[in-house]
């Protein structure tokens, strides 16, 4: 059993004040779609025990109740019946994501990808012809852009929109097996309609990505003449979406189909677009589409609070063993241990949520009404943006998958009764990591924007667009932002021999400042530490695929760096908007324990490039246990103000614990 708990701080927070904070300027929104939820309950346990036609049927009718409400419809204008506010949208996505996953889903495909797209990329006849039916859900469709042979890689795509002179058409076609669209949701059975993404040619001409609107069935569900439709079948999860995949075989669409936002084909055949580059005409059309990536990390992060909620819960009710002679066996979370796989779990979801809040804050002032990207400064903005919502989603997803595991192994034999939700949670947000864009692909977007500081003419977001960095690059341009001599002066107060003292080794070690300076040496390091290597490699005259292939760790590893320290930020600048109370002191402990945890999981980083000393180090770790002991008697207030429904917990063993 571990120590006493540590006395030195609060032994309560208000919850409905906490929750209030968490909640922030939406809580009315997150209240209506909690609301929602515990209405709908029962199809935790039909998505048990329906057949996988009936289930994916109950989904639809639950999706369907929910836009009838308008909690999907927030982030569409007015005039088609939506809300005009991107972060009310992205504020009930999230919470939805506390109870059934395959309702999370279909909602994002229908109105964040197929609905996104055609409201981001179309203009006002499109809008006119399908906004308003799609918002109710009347009009059911696809986002059709990943194909077998191509996913992260879409400026590739093998799908052709071949353009018609003669009769003012489009013509559609998958010219091989690699080329099908796949892994789509809605089309299996319920999608009427795809935006399907192609290279457009015309007069012979490619001219890059582009979306087009293509009916795939008929009013009666039967399958358009050229649309083969194949259904993908079982998956790890989320098996009330009907996700398919889907042949093109010459469909012919109208010219108008093209959502032409930001480029054009008139009638005889003339391609125009108001961006010139089509590189940057490409990666501006897949920037209107960043909202997908901001929900699916809040998704991840939310269905994460679900699990730690259960199992703290648990932990908090569940006795095991005890001292001789006691004649009590000890609660879970009074064992020292069980503290250390939870609560630094705990203080990551509290911190990672912050983040996201920041981060679905940025995407509110980056896209003004109905995503129109603002005049000043719209490139900086909408290229930070990116990086951030990047960065957090793979953060945050990740934290979910192991979030989750650690919560299920926490609960013992009870964690795998599917009853107690662990096994859906975890099968439903495995695809996460991958949904939005591989997580390691997204780390790659997060270092190339960091790199971009370097280098402007680093455009592309894929590893060739790295490659061809790396094989253009200056030493003076690399160098010139983090020279030694500035990084000296940077890290002077976290070097061994000042503030790290070996007679006080825990000095400072629950300062913020000291804890950000921290995550910005290894940030800075790391960063300055790629540019040499990838240069190095070239003035050596090494092939540049082979140079960044190399180095692929180390540009993973300098952006994940860079996502904690953010992650952190976010939480510090949180904490100065508190009131001082008992709230304010329970946070404080909770940026702590993420900050130290942080440093404590990289320790052998800290210490190889001399950042703390040995004495530091294991003066971390002590700092942490402490941490736990202090956040231990507040544990049961902390989850409840994360407001996960009773009904979404429906976990059997906090009915019987055996206590």
């Amino acid at each position: 059993m571990t120590e006493p708990t540590d006395p030195s701080g609060p032994t309560k927070v208000d919850v409905a004040a906490l929750t209030a904070l968490l909640d922030g300027e939406y809580a009315d929104v997150r209240t209506l779609v909690r609301d929602n939820l515990a209405e709908h309950a029962s199809i935790l346990e039909d998505a048990e025990t329906m057949s996988r036609d009936e289930f994916r049927q109950r989904v639809l009718d639950v999706v369907r109740m929910m836009a009838g409400t308008g909690q999907t419809g927030f982030g569409f204008p007015k005039e088609y019946g939506g809300g005009e506010d991107i972060g009310a949208s992205v504020a009930a996505f999230e919470t939805l994501a506390l109870g059934d996953l395959s309702v999370v889903t279909k909602v994002g495909v229908q109105f964040g990808l197929f609905g996104g797209a055609v409201l981001q990329l179309g203009t006002k006849p499109h809008h006119d012809a399908y906004l308003e039916r799609l918002i109710k859900g009347d009009l059911l469709g696809c986002f059709a852009m990943t194909e077998s042979g191509h996913g992260s890689n879409v400026q590739a795509l093998g799908t052709t929109a071949t353009y018609d002179a003669g009769t003012g058409e489009f013509v559609i076609s998958t010219p091989d097996d690699r080329a099908r669209k796949d892994y789509i949701g809605n089309a299996a059975q319920h999608g009427h309609v795809a935006v399907v993404f192609a290279q457009l040619v015309v007069g012979g001409e490619s001219h890059g990505v582009h979306a087009f609107v293509v009916p795939l069935r008929d009013e009666d569900g039967t399958v358009l003449p050229g649309v083969r439709i194949e259904d993908c079948g079982r998956k790890i999860g989320l098996n009330g979406v009907d996700n398919g995949r889907i042949w093109f075989d010459d469909v012919r669409v109208p010219r108008t189909n093209l959502l032409n936002r930001y480029a054009n084909v008139s009638e005889d055949g003339t391609y125009s677009s108001g961006i010139d580059n089509p590189d940057r005409r490409f990666f501006t059309m897949l920037g209107t589409l960043v909202q997908g990536r901001v929900c699916v990390g809040g998704a991840g992060i939310n269905a994460s609070k679900v699990a730690i909620a259960i199992a703290v819960k648990y932990a908090l009710q569940r006795r095991q063993f005890g001292s001789p002679g006691s004649g009590r066996e000890e609660l879970l979370l009074d064992y020292g241990q069980h503290q250390r796989r939870l609560l630094p779990m705990l203080a990551r979801t509290y911190a990672l949520h912050f983040a996201q809040e920041r981060v679905a804050a940025d995407l509110h002032t980056v896209f003004n009404r109905f995503g129109e990207v603002q005049a000043a400064d719209d490139e900086h903005e909408r290229r930070a943006l990116e990086a951030r919502a990047a960065g957090t989603k793979a953060l945050g997803t990740w934290h979910a998958s192991r979030t989750i595991q650690e919560c299920r192994e926490a609960c013992g034999g009870a964690g795998y009764l599917s009853v107690n939700r662990f096994d859906a949670l975890r099968a439903d947000t495995d695809v996460f990591t991958t949904f939005e864009g591989d997580n390691t692909i997204l780390l790659q977007l997060v270092a190339k924007g960091l790199l971009t500081d370097y280098k402007d003419s680093f455009e592309d977001m894929d590893q060739i667009g790295m490659v061809r960095f790396v094989a253009g690059m200056a030493v003076e341009s690399v160098l010139e932002r983090t020279n030694a001599r500035s990084i000296l002066e940077r890290l002077r107060d976290v070097v061994p021999g000042n503030r790290d003292s070996v007679d006080d080794p825990e000095s400072g070690l629950q300062e913020g400042a000291w804890q950000l300076e921290m995550l910005s040496a290894r940030e800075e390091h790391m960063l300055s530490g790629v540019a040499r290597r990838l240069k190095r490699g070239i003035d050596a005259g090494r092939d540049p695929a082979e140079v960044f292939s190399l180095c692929q760790d180390h540009v993973i590893g300098a952006a994940w760096a860079h996502v904690e320290r953010i992650v952190l930020e976010a939480f510090l600048d949180k904490l100065e908007t508190v009131e001082p109370g008992p709230n304010k002191d329970a946070l404080n402990h909770l940026s702590d324990l993420f900050a130290l945890s942080c440093i404590e999981a990289d320790r052998a980083w800290f210490l190889e490039h001399g950042r703390i000393s040995n004495a530091r180090s294991k003066a971390v770790t002590r700092r942490v246990n402490q941490l736990c002991r202090r956040v231990r008697p507040l544990a049961g207030d902390l989850v409840d103000a994360l407001a996960v429904p009773p009904e979404m917990l429906r976990a059997e063993l906090l009915e019987f614990s055996g206590s």
